[in-house]
């Protein structure tokens, strides 16, 4: 490596080094790339010239070229030591320090306390898959690569097990956000955290309410969107951390529901955002919220007690949750909807086309297929076996029936004023019939579809027997109908 040319010291550290251990082979490897050394920032500045330092905390931004183009940014930090924590947050001057030991040792888990050296110099840094293919378990391999482990951080990544660095509760104390971390890591790997971290954990967390709320909101963005968000949102609630985040939410526990529920409000907004089929944020932030309200709606006890308009105060609740947290408006606004509209009724009996144009209008087209993974999400949530019954399957195949309107005059690229003013026709059924030819001759080839051809064919049609040519036409369309009417029925596996 160029920092070790320059005869300083210099590893590849922290998550990175994990994620290479763990060699998931569903993973596209590391995403960020950190190295370590004992050169000092204006040292770095000089072996690499166009890197840049804006920083207090001793990293520099060493830029990864390929040509003219800056392929990547590499943070290199010069090892450090952490004095005292006033603010929870972050330390209260940063001293550098003279040893990798010394740099390690202030790190959060035993798990990101793991350090490379790469002792063949011809695998550089950017030859990610190289590194990423290399298992870092074999003797030989140790040839090539050395690690450097000081606080058993690999045997903790072989048992799945989260543990603090050293002592918990001074880890904790240096940056309160670590414990929220923790659970982040918990349910992004499926591990465990170790009993004395978690105790740490639960003694301290009302330390995170030192931590602002868009530190906070980046750690449960990772959560909701990891592999396991519902267990590690009631690991936040396990540890106590989840009050000082949403503490509406656990205002839920153990609050029965009624005849239609079989699970608490708490429990059943934990198992819609288990089995959510959506991966999107907002949607799955709204199966989370979507119930929110119901404590504060909720009259009377027992199996027929009610929760009236609890979609709507839902709603606004979970808009005020999410502004407090920094969630962006897209997001906050998306959820607000679904969530105002999770309640929808749809009964293939009972509502017609109409009521599902209704519906789009509403909510959006965009947002048809959300609302009903948060209705799969509610329903799965409720102890449903069925994900998606036959109501939702029909209320699919109606919406696809209407929004894709295939078969409409709309769908041409001229219209009746177009007609009246080119071929100076008065208004009149004469102007439909053209309409209706044109329209049957576009199916039937749909690159007719274009103004200047249709047009001429219109000239052509207006002095021919328009009548039994819309005869002829409307039996192409209704041919059409029924074929495209099929094919979406078919689609979504209803009758």
């Amino acid at each position: 490596m160029t920092i070790e040319k320059n005869k300083f010291e210099a590893y590849i550290v922290g998550g990175c080094v994990r994620d290479l251990i763990m060699d998931n082979p569903d993973s596209s490897g590391p995403k960020d790339w950190d190295i370590t050394t004992n050169a000092k920032p204006e040292e770095i500045l000089k072996i690499f010239p166009d890197s840049f330092y804006e920083n207090e905390f001793g990293t520099v931004g060493v830029k990864i070229k390929e040509g003219d183009k800056t392929k990547e940014v590499v943070e290199v930090t010069t090892y450090r030591i952490e004095s005292k924590y006033s603010d929870r947050r972050r330390p209260d001057e940063i001293k550098f320090a003279k040893t990798l030991e010394e740099d390690l040792s202030r790190r959060d888990f035993t798990m990101n306390a793991l350090a490379l050296k790469i002792r063949n110099h011809k695998s550089e840094i950017r030859n990610k898959s190289k590194i990423k293919n290399s298992k870092l378990k074999t003797e030989k391999e140790k040839l090539d690569y050395e690690i450097v482990d000081l606080f058993g951080g690999q045997k903790d990544i072989k048992n799945k097990i989260i543990r603090a660095v050293g002592n918990a509760e001074e880890r904790f104390a240096e940056d309160a956000l670590r414990m929220m971390r923790a659970v982040r890591f918990a349910a992004q790997l499926d591990f465990s955290i170790e009993k004395k971290t978690l105790e740490a954990v639960k003694k301290n967390s009302s330390n995170l309410k030192f931590i602002s709320e868009e530190r906070i909101s980046e750690e449960l963005k990772k959560i909701i969107l990891s592999d396991n968000p519902a267990e590690g949102i009631e690991l936040l609630h396990e540890t106590g951390l989840l009050q000082f985040i949403i503490p509406e939410l656990q205002s839920g526990y153990g609050v029965a529901q009624n005849r239609h529920h079989i699970h608490t409000i708490y429990k059943h907004n934990l198992l819609s955002l288990k089995f959510c089929p959506s991966k999107k944020l907002e949607v799955r932030l709204a199966a989370l919220l979507h119930d929110v309200a119901k404590p504060q709606t909720k009259r009377g006890e027992g199996e027929f007690s009610t929760f009236y308009n609890h979609d709507h105060v839902g709603a606004r609740v979970a808009e005020k949750i999410l502004t407090r947290l920094r969630f962006s408006s897209e997001v906050i606004q998306k959820a607000r909807l679904l969530i105002d509209n999770h309640m929808f009724y749809y009964n293939p009996d009972e509502v017609g086309e109409s009521s599902v144009r209704k519906l789009i209008k509403k909510v959006g087209l965009e947002n048809v297929k959300d609302l009903i993974d948060l209705r799969i999400a509610d329903r799965l949530g409720s102890g449903t076996p069925k994900a998606k019954p036959y109501k939702l399957r029909h209320l699919e195949y109606m919406v696809d029936k209407v929004s894709k309107d295939a078969v409409s005059v709309k769908m041409l690229k001229i219209n009746g004023n177009d007609l009246m003013q080119e071929l100076k026709i008065k208004p009149g059924p004469k102007i439909g019939a053209i309409l209706d030819v044109l329209l049957a001759e576009v199916i039937e080839e749909a690159e007719k579809n274009r103004r200047e051809t249709l047009l001429l064919r219109a000239k052509e049609l207006s002095g021919k027997d328009l009548l039994k040519l819309r005869t002829m036409a409307k039996e192409k369309i209704e041919e059409k109908k029924e074929e495209d009417d099929k094919e979406i029925k078919d689609k979504h596996w209803v009758k």
